[in-house]
């Protein structure tokens, strides 16, 4: 058996001992991100620090972990001092952390790209809703801090380029704590003072300086402005998220002045093509109404006047001619209704009525006396009755049967002695 074997415990221990004799890796600084954070009931920490190429294992004992300020979670970017060693049961080299802080930079661009995914897919970075900067304007508004040199650039250069146009300075916070909050408030003033353009920025600085410009609360309040914005934060990074959601972005407050105001050689140029666009449009009118007066010259009206005084004369008298024949139709047919209704009253008059109703009542008396009995009696007629009953023939008669005689002026009972047959 060959004698130059030796036991993996044994080159662990050898390993761990060029490790720990190492005076490189005795008090190491590492920068990276937590990952499998365990916090052991004894207080110790159990972790992973990583960074985009590799990573290594960690461990903090409870006699170091109590003097930190924070609480370490996963994805924390930290700044750890340590020294390295080998865990001999497994082989593995890791850290033994002494102190460890926070990466302020790391967490902060972990947090900026975070809310700028997030705002990216809720759309506030779209080039369909940026504003376009107006040219010319007259009132631009300036939210920035009211002492530092960006707003004095600014007001020199806009005074330079173009001094006609008024700048409105809006004092704000611009770094702090409380700096996102006077941000957001200035630009919702801005926002009510009718301005054709607002600059929204500051000086440069650290990442951490400029942070307020990457706050959540000051992307929304640029992005829901109705006055175009223009973002001007010097700073280290290439955007801020400031600078996504403006409808413009300048490098810097002096870039921002000279986008949102035209330079004299530019309004030169500008006016020129307005000279030219205005003396092209006026030959063009006189043109068109030149033509136009000419037509209204050659028309048959201006040559013939008299024939519009003809026209709505003939007119005049159609209409008088017309309306006379209307108003005589109604007359007329008024004439008629009114003669129709006094004869259906002449008709219909009470004295009418009454005699119409006389003459009815002689004709039915008249027909009375001709149909009464006692006037045919009184012609020498008589009636006879048997019984009260009216004879109308001798076989409802007998002799020697009693009858009665109706005559005119009285009655006659007698009895009958002979019956003969006609």
């Amino acid at each position: 058996m060959n004698n130059n074997y030796i036991t993996v415990g044994a080159l662990t221990r050898y390993i761990k001992y060029k490790i720990d004799n190492d005076v490189n890796l005795q008090t190491v600084y590492i920068k990276g991100e937590i990952s499998n954070f365990k916090h052991h009931s004894r207080g110790h920490f159990y972790f992973t620090i990583k960074d985009e190429e590799s990573r290594i294992n960690a461990i903090m004992f409870a006699s170091s972990t109590k003097n930190i300020n924070f609480e370490p979670v996963d994805g924390m970017k930290v700044l750890v001092k340590g020294r390295i060693s080998v865990f001999e049961q497994t082989g593995n080299y890791q850290i033994y952390v002494t102190d460890m802080t926070e990466d302020g930079v790391g967490n902060l661009y972990a947090l900026y790209e975070k809310l700028k995914k997030q705002l990216a897919s809720e759309g506030l970075f779209d080039q369909k809703y940026k504003k376009e900067i107006p040219r010319i304007p007259k009132r631009i508004g300036v939210v920035t801090a009211p002492t530092g040199a960006a707003i004095k650039d600014i007001i020199s250069t806009i005074n330079r380029r173009y001094p006609l146009c008024e700048v409105i300075l809006f004092p704000s916070l611009v770094q702090g704590k409380e700096a996102k909050d006077d941000i957001v408030k200035n630009i919702k003033i801005a926002d009510t003072y009718n301005l054709d353009t607002l600059i929204v920025g500051r000086g440069g600085g650290s990442l951490e300086d400029l942070w307020a410009f990457n706050e959540e609360i000051v992307a929304r309040a640029i992005f829901e402005c109705k006055t175009p914005v223009i973002s001007a934060v010097g700073h280290e990074i290439d955007f801020t998220i400031a600078d996504f959601v403006a409808d413009y972005r300048a490098a810097t407050p002096t870039g921002a002045a000279e986008v949102s105001v035209p330079s004299k050689e530019e309004l030169k140029k500008i006016i020129n093509q307005y000279r030219i666009r205005m003396t092209k449009n006026i030959k063009t009118k006189i043109e068109t109404d030149k033509k136009y007066l000419n037509k209204i010259m050659d028309s048959y009206i201006l040559k013939s006047p008299m024939s519009i005084y003809e026209v709505k004369e003939e007119k005049l008298s159609n209409y008088i001619e017309r309306s006379k024949n209307v108003i005589l139709n109604i007359i007329n047919s008024n004439k008629i209704k009114l003669d129709s209704i006094k004869s259906s009253f002449i008709f219909t008059s009470p004295i009418k009525m009454i005699e119409k109703k006389y003459n009815d009542y002689n004709v039915l008396v008249n027909k009375l006396e001709i149909l009464n009995p006692l006037n045919t009696l009184k012609r020498g007629y008589s009636i006879t009755k048997k019984d009260n009953k009216v004879l109308t023939s001798i076989k409802n008669i007998k002799t020697n049967e009693m009858i009665e005689v109706n005559l005119s002026d009285g009655i006659i009972n007698a009895k009958v002695n002979e019956i003969k047959e006609n």
